[in-house]
């Protein structure tokens, strides 16, 4: 008899297996479906679909079976893990099951809920986020409902171990911002945000050393997922390194679940986590931490900063490590100066845009250090002669540069000292304790900075050549052409303007941060003043054409 029913109940086990055959486990881009995928496999008890769009778009018209999950309903408030697992139980969650998940497509809801159910230990080989959503669903001609599906059976999935990993909070957050060497923190904000256009937190701007990579970015036409080769090869230019420690954030975390999810998943990143409490967290900080609209606003330097840093205090102990470096001729010069700073006028360094070797050594007996940053001086702000001894400093692969924005005269308003006499440059002695002792500087010339007028090679990414001058020079260069005169993004006063209206005039001229971008005027010094700007505002592959 016992022989008979076991018989019995293997058969039926059989016809159970033949009945609901295994989900294919091909997914040939790792935690990602396509909706064909989906199509044949809809309705397989061991397949959870959750939707992942807000309520009411859920209600409007969801794929049949699937099982609303409004990032309201788990991520906003934080809710304590006793509670999501209750939660994760009654959307039909067992960690046997595969669990797909989607939103309305091109979007960050989906991948907000991967990011939950993988921080609070899923087992990863189960998720899956849909490609396209539910509009490639829709493209494809696959049906979609109103009727809400029954609730499902109780799962039986339970929390018990939190991948930490997977989640920065803001102490170490903000250690990461100070070193951007060793960490990339990853912003999923658009430009308007980035850039200080929108003010939701009270402070416009972004977190220190934050790569903007929109959500968007990642995204096709079509709401697909860009290729992994075309988000590794987009990372790579904003120098995004596998290496890194990587943190991505955005206003609340949730869109910076997109640049987690593709960075950790599609690309396999070992070291990617999300700041959950992002700008929001930040900004709340009883410290008032900083927040930037420029990329890279130490290039400016005010007077407060460069009295302190290289003013008399510090050199009498030998502390200072700033080099003032003043563009402006011999006879301005002499009508007064800052103290300490060196006549090195912006002549002399048009006078060897092609002989950088000859520069680094007038430079060296006028006693500027490539260890210490130069802080340019033209008595108002970014000229041309300022931003041309910009570009060669950092052609000679100097350690840092700097430009002054105040002129002579706003410095002498703020009560702080002018020269008229002379810096001594020679060895220091119990006589002139503070003069500036000549140096050797080496010759380390950067060849990818300056591009010739026959270069033709192709990189990666289009190859934009902007027009600096009041006019585009007569002789164009093979490719596109954009015209940004360099005066539309300077203030009177010769200071940078606001780095959102700055962005808006670059966008508005067809200029895309995936693109290596090549400045070129008549004046040398029109194309100086755009390339200073456009690292100002971090673009990542800027390059300068000195015809």
């Amino acid at each position: 008899m016992k022989l008979v029913k076991r018989c019995l109940f293997l058969a039926i086990a059989g016809c159970l297996s033949m009945a609901a055959p295994s989900i294919p486990s091909e997914n040939p881009q790792g935690r990602l479906v396509d909706v064909d995928w989906l199509s044949k496999n809809l309705g397989h008890p061991d397949l959870v679909l959750l939707d992942a769009s807000p309520g009411q778009l859920y209600a409007a018209k969801h794929i049949p079976g699937a099982v609303g999950a409004d990032f309201l309903t788990y991520g906003f408030p934080e809710r304590p893990v006793a509670d999501m697992e209750r939660r994760y139980q009654s959307w039909g969650l067992s960690p046997n099951k595969k669990v797909v998940m989607y939103d309305q497509g091109g979007t960050y809801l989906a991948t907000r809920l991967f990011f939950a159910l993988y921080y609070h230990g899923f087992p990863e080989e189960n998720l899956f986020v849909l490609d396209g959503g539910l509009s490639k669903w829709e493209e494809r001609g696959f049906q979609v409902t109103q009727e809400a599906p029954p609730a499902p059976a109780k799962g039986s999935f339970r929390i018990t171990s939190i991948r930490e990993q997977a989640r920065v909070r803001l102490p170490e957050f903000l250690a990461a911002s100070g070193d951007p060497v060793n960490n990339a923190l990853v912003e999923a904000l658009d430009a308007d945000w980035h850039y200080g256009e929108l003010v939701f937190f009270g402070r416009p701007g972004h977190v220190p050393h934050g790569i903007m990579m929109p959500s968007a970015d990642f995204f096709n036409a079509d709401k697909t997922f860009k290729s992994p080769n075309e988000i590794r090869a987009m990372a790579s230019h904003l120098g995004i390194r596998p290496e890194q420690q990587i943190h991505t954030y955005c206003g609340g975390g949730v869109a910076g679940s997109v640049p987690f999810f593709a960075l950790g998943f599609l690309l396999g990143y070992p070291k990617v986590s999300l700041f959950q409490e992002s700008l929001m967290g930040w900004l709340s900080d009883e410290r008032q931490l900083p927040v930037w609209t420029y990329d890279a606003p130490r290039l400016m330097r005010d007077a407060n900063w460069l009295h302190s840093w290289g003013g008399q205090r510090l050199r009498m102990f030998g502390l200072s490590t700033v080099s003032i470096v003043d563009v402006r001729s011999p006879d301005a010069f002499d009508q007064g100066h800052l103290p300490f700073a060196v006549n090195v006028p912006g002549e002399v360094f048009r006078r060897h845009l092609a002989t950088p070797e000859q520069l680094a050594d007038v430079l060296g007996r006028a006693g500027v250090g490539p260890s210490q940053e130069a802080v340019l001086v033209s008595g108002a702000g970014l000229t041309r002669d300022a931003a041309l001894a910009f570009v060669m400093l950092e052609r000679l692969r100097h350690r840092k540069v700097s430009v002054l924005m105040e002129s002579i005269d706003g410095w002498a308003q703020q009560g702080l000292p002018v020269s008229k006499t002379a810096t001594v440059v020679g060895p220091r002695t119990a006589q002139n304790p503070l003069a500036i002792p000549p140096v050797s500087y080496p010759v380390d010339i950067r060849r990818d900075l300056v591009v010739s007028e026959a270069r033709t090679e192709q990189g990666t990414f289009p190859r934009i050549f902007v027009a600096s001058g009041e006019r585009v020079p007569a002789t164009a260069p093979e490719g596109q052409v954009v015209h940004v005169p360099s005066g539309s993004l300077l203030n009177a006063d010769g200071a940078p303007k606001a780095a959102k209206d700055i962005w808006k005039t670059l966008a508005k001229a067809g200029i895309s941060r995936y693109a290596e971008l090549v400045c070129y005027a008549d004046d040398p010094g029109d194309a100086a003043v755009n390339y200073f700007i456009l690292k100002l505002m971090g673009f990542p592959d800027v390059k300068i054409q000195l015809m």
